[in-house]
Formats: C-alpha cells, sequence, structure tokens
C-alpha cells in the first residue's frame, strides 16, 4: 500500500477561508438600494424588506471556512461529513469555482466535474443530449470526445426516452439521473459530489455507488463526496475528514471520522432560531418559512421510552395557502435514515400571519439511542408535493430506556419495533 508520501497529490488547500456577510445583500435595483441606504442613515425600516426582517444582523461577517489545510491525492475517495453548517457544502463551491475564498491558497491537478445541486450546470431550455455537449465543452472536450461518450451516459442515466426533452420538464429524479451520469463519464480527474444522492430511487443510488467506486478503484479519478448517509460514507470512501465550524477537526479512517461526527449530536438543545438557518433547497423559506422549532416542556431532548416527543413551530406565509402541510425525516444518529412520518394538514394559510403549530410524535416504536429529524413542510399539487421550507438543521433527540420500558433487542435489528403481530386464525390441518 502506498503511503501519502508516495502517492500524487491532486488537492492541495492551505490556510482557506470563506467570510459571508450576515443579513440580506442588496441585488435589487440602484433606486431599491438607494432607498434602503437611506433608510438606514436615518435610522428607519427599509421600505425593500420583508416586515419583520432583524437588521441586527446587518454588517455581521460568518466564518464558513476558517483555515482549512487539506491535501487529497490521486484515486482517493475522499468522505467529508460534519453537522449542518460545519462548512461542507462551502468547501465543494470553492473547489468547483462556483464561489472564490476569502483567503488561502488552492492547487489541483486536472480537470474537476462537479454535481452540488440539482440542476446545477444545467440550461432547462435545452435538451438532455445538448447539455451534455454544454457540460463536455465546458470541460474542455472536443465534440467527437463527448460522441465518444455519448452512448454510455444515456445508458447509464437511464434517460434515454426522453433525452431530446427539455431538463425543464424532467422530474427532479431524471435530472440526477442524468447530471451524475455526465459527472461520472466525461473526461475529469476530480469528481465533486455533494449529497446527490438524496433523490433518487435505490436500485439507481446503489448504481452510482458502485460507478463511484470503479471511478476511484479502476480508473483511478479522485472522488470528494459530501453526504449526512454515513452507510454510503462507509460503502464509497477509503479516507473522511469531518469538518466542525469551518475546521477539519479530523482526518484519516472512515470509521474513526464517523464516531468522531456521532459524538457532535446535542441533545441539550431545546429552542432552535430558524430566522436566518440556512434552507436545503435554493426554493425553499421563500413563499413560507419556519421562524422557530422547541421541544415544548423540556430542559433537554431527552425523552423517556414511550413518552410522546412533543415540538412547537412558529411560521409565517408569504402568499394564501389553502392547506399547508408537513412531514418529519427521522435519522438515527450516525445519519443513517430510520423513516418518515406520515404527511399531515397543518391548516390554511393567509399572508404575514405568524403561525404556531404544535404536534407529537410516538416514540414508543424506536429502540433507545439518539436521533435526529429534518422538519418538511410543503404543499400538494397535481405534479406532486412542493417544497415550501426544509430548514437545513438538525433536530436531535435521545430515546433512553432506564426504567426498562423497552423490550431489549440488538441493535442490528434496526431501530424500528413494530407492533406485535396478531394471530387471526389457528386451526388443525389436514395431513
Amino acid at each position: 500500500m502506498q503511503t501519502n508520501t508516495e502517492r500524487e497529490p491532486v488537492i492541495q488547500i492551505t490556510g482557506l477561508k470563506k467570510q459571508y456577510r450576515l443579513g440580506q445583500i442588496g441585488g435589487g435595483t440602484l433606486t431599491a438600494d438607494l432607498q434602503s441606504w437611506w433608510a438606514r442613515v436615518r435610522g428607519k425600516e427599509d421600505p425593500n424588506l420583508p416586515i419583520g426582517t432583524d437588521t441586527r444582523l446587518f454588517g455581521q461577517t460568518f466564518m464558513a471556512l476558517n483555515g482549512v489545510d487539506l491535501t487529497v491525492y490521486k484515486g482517493e475517495a475522499l468522505g467529508i461529513i460534519g453537522r449542518n453548517g460545519a462548512g461542507k457544502s462551502t468547501l465543494l463551491k470553492i473547489l468547483s469555482r462556483i464561489t472564490a475564498p476569502t483567503e488561502g491558497e488552492i492547487k489541483f491537478k486536472g480537470r474537476i466535474a462537479s454535481m452540488l445541486e440539482v440542476g446545477t450546470g444545467f440550461n432547462g431550455e435545452m435538451t438532455g443530449r445538448e447539455n451534455i455537449y454544454m457540460n463536455g465543452s465546458i470541460l474542455g472536450m472536443t465534440k467527437a470526445e463527448v460522441d465518444a461518450k455519448l452512448d454510455q451516459i444515456i445508458e447509464f442515466s437511464e434517460c434515454g426516452e426522453f433525452i431530446d426533452t427539455p431538463v425543464k420538464r424532467y422530474s427532479s429524479g431524471m435530472f440526477v439521473k442524468l447530471a451524475f451520469a455526465v459527472a461520472a463519464h466525461l473526461d475529469s480527474e476530480i469528481m465533486v459530489m455533494d449529497e446527490v444522492l438524496a433523490v433518487g430511487d435505490m436500485k439507481f443510488q446503489q448504481k452510482c455507488l458502485g460507478k463511484m467506486s470503479d471511478v476511484a478503484g479502476q480508473e483511478g479519478r479522485t472522488v470528494l463526496y459530501v453526504s449526512h448517509n454515513m452507510s454510503t460514507i462507509r460503502q464509497l470512501c477509503t479516507r473522511c475528514i469531518v469538518l466542525d465550524k469551518g475546521r477539519v477537526i479530523f482526518d484519516g479512517n472512515v470509521e474513526d471520522a464517523i464516531a468522531i461526527y456521532m459524538e457532535t449530536t446535542d441533545v441539550n438543545v431545546v429552542h432552535y432560531d430558524l430566522t436566518d438557518t440556512g434552507r436545503m433547497t435554493s426554493s425553499a423559506g421563500k413563499r413560507l418559512r419556519v421562524e422557530s422549532l422547541d421541544f415544548v416542556d423540556k430542559e433537554s431532548s431527552v425523552f423517556a421510552a414511550g413518552e410522546p416527543l412533543k415540538v412547537r413551530i412558529r411560521w409565517r406565509a408569504n402568499q394564501k395557502f389553502d392547506a399547508v402541510n408537513m412531514k418529519l425525516n427521522i435519522h438515527y444518529r450516525d445519519a443513517s435514515p430510520v423513516g418518515i412520518t406520515h404527511p399531515v394538514t397543518l391548516c390554511a394559510a393567509e399572508p404575514g400571519v405568524l403561525y404556531e403549530t404544535t404536534f407529537t410524535f410516538d416514540t414508543s416504536i424506536l429502540s433507545e439511542g439518539q436521533y435526529f429529524f429534518y422538519l418538511d413542510v410543503f404543499e400538494r399539487e397535481l405534479a406532486g408535493a412542493i417544497c415550501l421550507d426544509k430548514p437545513n438543521q438538525e433536530f436531535a433527540f435521545e430515546i433512553t430506556n432506564t426504567d426498562r420500558t423497552l423490550p431489549e433487542w440488538a441493535a442490528g435489528w434496526g431501530h424500528i419495533h413494530f407492533p406485535p403481530v396478531k394471530v387471526v386464525a389457528v386451526e388443525e390441518a389436514a395431513e
């Protein structure tokens, strides 16, 4: 086995920092920006901001990355894990040259193909075939070189029937399939992937993991992979780093990295202010925004076996909705998915009204251990569920079994304890 000193480095990062300004940044007309500036000078409310916007954050800064040093080697599959807001996506965006670093130096060898968000790098008005050629040209490939890869890309993507349809008509699953096929098959020395397998069916996810393993293991290309799913990190990665508050706090063995990541789960937080929390999709939080979440009547988010998990959320809509729906995506502390709650309708909503919704979840089906959930608020349309808000925040809680209320079962049996089966008939059988 080669040591790091014997292998060829393809990415070298030194002292990398990325600073963001907090609060809303002007992106409107010059007139609107001048109105906002004049209102701030006079100490008045900004006429161009939504009602209730907290302007106290304006002028403050946030270090998304704070002194990252990292070397990645040829043929390596590097996992990047950490809690939400740790700096994972920011690091990949800098490597993909979507955003520039505030400070530091990056050296890399070879071309980088990235897939950071559904639709990134694709033109919705162009067909799937046209987008393949466009991405190839961005990587510096000739038409003949793309021609040689075209059939492989179409076959892998499973989108052959729709390859000459504008991609704006693709479902999110089709988008991911084509985008991954393009990134995996076009000539690049480095693949950068950010939670790309969160959309798509399980069969295709396994197909993608197999391809990424081949890319790193057999083709000698380098893969950087961000995920909250520790099972895919285990399956794909040969090395792993843990980011926390913009710094690398661990770099090494995958299992050791996952153990450190699991220790960062905080079950002592019972109040979450989500006003300025990032969202998991670019459209989330614009038409409706969850402003806070609280575990009700608790000093910590630790629950006895069978104790109902009671949560209160405060949210505000910017337009009228006939029905606002919600569900919880529940994960074990290692980020492996446990299950999803049945969607529930909260209420209709009027614009500008602050709503407070309290709901409970039956924890008796869960085994002892630490968990977290994501909150997903959506509306239903004929085309399916449309995301309204999905805060990029893990809400941690723990189930304890101190009074031995839960029956004993091995962890290998899973995290859900189903109700007992019902015997509906017993009779003698003819011999």
